[in-house]
């Protein structure tokens, strides 16, 4: 019996992939079904073009219409026999846990530089001078925010996507490194002055510090379960047993939210302007990913709760 795309279910077709800017036709690929993924389409792609390997791929159903997802059936988009797919070239690719062991190696590095060998950096005398204790607890506080990273990018992290363009690495290690350089020129400076209000100042930011590493580290444990190795899948996280994604019921990305309170404790306790600069542009990245993950959630899942905002309870 014949399917309603005309066809029968299991009669193969082939489609056109056409560059989404100029229009051009690159190839015909044949030998595919109803049921053939993106996925599939990918990977005949690269057989004929080896330049594009699958990571490399987007496709879309229009010229600039939404990226397709690998699990998309032909039979799901409407793609009849000699049907079209429109290719995007991404560029070379990199995978996620290169490019962030790059970003977090980087701004660790280079502030113990500036916390170890003030000769280098301020001249030799800056070594004889004795640091003042926030100082010493400020670089505390930065290696164990990045060694943290670190690890758990090796160990915690499962990324939806294996890739990303090599272009952000360069991008990404900029920000990260440029402004570890900048603050640690200034916290570490033989010049700083201490917070003006003394010890108060220092371990209230450092208290809030570690309780803000400490929920933004639980956070990723949670989504971590939220997706079975290997797989994609994505669910609506919720708050467990753990006090600390208790946030979940305010924000769709507490991790971000934990992650901008670290930052202004660090910058409170440092007193330390440039800090607060980093903060402050770490705050509108995040801001910018929180919203676009919370549409996201909103798009995807129905049943996604109303009352949760991006980053922000009860604001954004």
């Amino acid at each position: 019996m014949a399917a309603t795309s005309g066809v029968h279910a299991d009669s193969t077709m082939e489609i056109q992939i056409v560059h989404s800017r100029s229009g051009d036709i690159i190839t015909t690929l044949g030998d595919l079904h109803a049921k053939s993924t993106v996925g599939d389409i990918k990977k005949a792609f690269f057989k004929e073009k080896s330049k594009y390997y699958p990571d490399r791929q987007s496709f879309r159903t229009e010229p600039r219409g939404k990226v397709i997802k690998d699990t998309e059936t032909l039979e799901s988009l409407g793609i009849k026999n000699g049907g079209k797919l429109y290719f995007k070239d991404l560029g070379p690719q990199v995978g996620w846990t290169t490019v962030f062991l790059t970003e977090y190696a980087g701004p660790l590095v280079i502030y113990l530089a500036f916390y170890t060998r003030p000769a280098l950096i301020y001249g030799a005398e800056a070594a004889t001078l004795p640091y003042a204790k926030v100082v010493n607890i400020a670089a505390g506080c930065w290696t164990f925010h990045y060694a943290k990273r670190l690890l758990e990018t090796i160990f915690v992290h499962r990324f939806s996507h294996a890739t990303m363009p090599i272009r952000n690495i360069f991008k990404n290690s900029l920000y990260y490194w440029g402004f570890a350089a900048f603050v640690a020129y200034f916290v570490n400076h033989p010049l700083y002055t201490p917070p003006a209000y003394g010890d108060i100042q220092v371990y209230g930011g450092l208290a809030v510090f570690a309780l803000s590493e400490l929920g933004n580290f639980s956070i990723h444990l949670a989504l971590r379960s939220l997706r079975p190795p290997g797989t994609k899948e994505r669910k609506i996280p919720y708050a467990t047993s753990n006090p600390f994604t208790w946030l979940f019921s305010l924000v769709s990305c507490p991790n971000y939210t934990y992650e901008v309170l670290s930052w202004i404790a660090f910058s409170v306790m440092t007193q330390c302007l440039p800090a607060a600069l980093f903060t402050l542009a770490g705050f509108y990245q995040m801001a910018v990913w929180a919203k676009g993950k919370h549409h996201n959630y909103r798009k995807e899942f129905s049943n996604y709760p109303r009352s949760r905002k991006p980053i922000v309870p009860f604001l954004f």
